[in-house]
């Protein structure tokens, strides 16, 4: 990493050295990161919308070059918009809907050098756009569907270099599309549903070499919910699951090349299921009385909260944290972490640095942060001590350093972080930004550039971008400004 050139009592970077920041952030974030948070306070990036609303910035997106998101400025609407970091590098990206109503961009899904996302331009409907993090680069990607409908696109997918998504053009009804970004290079992928039948509640999920598409089909003579996969090449589709209307297929999760599912089978009964994609590897694992939730994978295994299993002893009656290696007799309780009916309810299920963290209530600190490594499960944080519950939320981690919110008497909540390189960890609050009681409700925490990003509420601007700024060590200790 080239020298910084450093000027004023402030320290702001020069212009070439901002540059050359832009241009490596995304090789720092990539290894170890070798930059610290400057100190424990976050800054308003640009007040947006002045006055008490705020411009609720939403969808924060990492792309190669800046931020992106929506917000909304009170004169332009909803439209997308780019950060640096820098209040000068904040700007509205494209007024894509002229006027107040705008073009409420959403989905965003970045592909290579490219985010994608739909948006409404008051003329051709909801459609496909696409930008490179400039206004001239933000453009549509084709009217699918001519006409002030729009075609609606969802589920936006990357595989095989592709973008994946369902849209309906007016013609074939919602199916599944295939895009490279061109117009050109934007078709329908035929034969997913039956013949005289139309699709609708798609999802879209990844695993190894294959794409999953879950959707429900209906026609005169035959209605259903499916799971198929395809690995995008001529050889079509392979059907996987066909079940009844009144069952459903939700929460598909890759761990290494299977994915898992869970089946509500009959209410309020559910099963979690895995695949290899084939039929002959699509199985049933076991039946839980209360569907899995918070599914993630991690070290090879998935795991997931519940109650308990139908062939688990009635002790384990509560809602625990659960793990499967993708066979019956290895899906099973992982961590009784609350003895008793009530269970610990795991929620916020998150990998980082090679352990797993979650929140979970033991009946005796409330609901606090946890940390596992797959062996030893502990409470690592009583952010708020005794009973009382901290309830973290929104945990995102990078390089070394978990940030979450956490609610604790007298500050309301606020953001904290947990740094995992230390011997001794700790849970550091960041300076409040609603003093007192009052909570600045941080969350959607994403880096980008060299900045931690989210979104908080200071009770004057409402909601607003935040960014604590990370940097290489000297240009902390020369001093950070925006």
């Amino acid at each position: 990493m080239s020298a910084l050139a450093l000027t004023g009592c402030g320290g702001a970077l020069v212009e070439e050295d901002s540059a050359t920041l832009e241009a490596t952030a995304s090789e720092v974030v990539a290894a170890a990161d070798p930059w610290v948070p400057c100190g424990n306070a976050a800054d308003r990036v640009k007040d947006i919308r002045p006055g008490p609303v705020g411009s609720a910035p939403a969808e924060l997106t990492k792309s190669t070059s800046v931020l992106v998101f929506s917000a909304d400025n009170g004169v332009n609407g909803r439209e997308p918009w780019f950060s640096s970091g820098e209040r000068s590098g904040t700007r509205l990206g494209k007024d894509i809907r002229a006027g107040a109503p705008g073009s409420d961009p959403m989905f965003f899904t970045q592909l290579g050098g490219t985010t994608f996302f739909t948006a409404d331009d008051g003329v051709t409907g909801r459609e496909l756009w696409k930008t490179d993090g400039t206004s001239a680069g933000t453009t549509r990607v084709l009217d699918l569907r001519p006409g002030a409908l729009g075609s609606s696109p969802d589920n936006l997918t990357v595989f095989g270099g592709k973008l994946y998504f369902t849209a309906d053009n007016g013609v074939n009804g919602e199916d599944l599309w295939r895009t490279d970004g061109t117009s050109a290079g934007t078709a329908r992928l035929g034969g997913l549903l039956p013949a005289g039948t139309t699709g609708s509640g798609y999802a879209l999920a990844t695993a190894g070499n294959f794409l999953y598409i879950r959707y429900y089909f209906s026609g005169d003579d035959e209605y259903g919910f499916s799971l198929v996969r395809t690995d995008g090449m001529a050889s079509g589709f392979v059907h996987l699951v066909d079940a009844p209307e009144d069952n459903s297929i939700s929460d598909m999760t890759a761990v290494g090349n299977r994915l898992f599912f869970v089946q509500n089978n009959d209410e309020p009964e559910s099963s979690l299921n895995v695949t290899d994609g084939t039929p002959a590897g699509t199985r049933e694992l076991l039946t839980f009385p209360q569907a899995p939730h918070d599914l993630v994978a991690f070290g090879g295994r998935l795991y997931f909260a519940s109650g308990p299993g139908a062939y688990e002893p009635p002790d384990y009656a509560g809602d625990e944290l659960w793990r499967s290696d993708g066979t019956v007799a290895g899906t099973k309780l992982f961590k009784d972490i609350r003895l008793g009916a009530l269970g610990s309810e795991p929620r916020e299920l998150t990998v980082f640095q090679g352990r797993l963290f979650f929140t979970a209530d033991n009946g005796v600190n409330g609901r606090e942060l946890w940390r596992s490594d797959g062996t030893t499960t502990a409470l690592i944080h009583d952010v708020a001590p005794g009973a009382r519950s901290s309830s973290p939320e929104g945990l995102m981690g990078h390089g070394t350093r978990l940030f979450f919110s956490a609610n604790t008497t007298g500050r309301g909540r606020e953001p904290w972080m947990h740094d995992e390189a230390t011997s001794s960890p700790t849970a550091t609050p960041l300076v409040e930004i609603a003093p007192g009681p009052a909570s600045s409700s941080p969350g959607r925490f994403i880096r980008s550039g060299w900045d931690l990003f989210f979104v908080a509420n200071d009770g004057a601007t409402g909601p607003e971008l935040w960014a604590l700024a990370f940097r290489p060590p000297e240009a902390c200790l020369a001093g950070v400004r925006r």
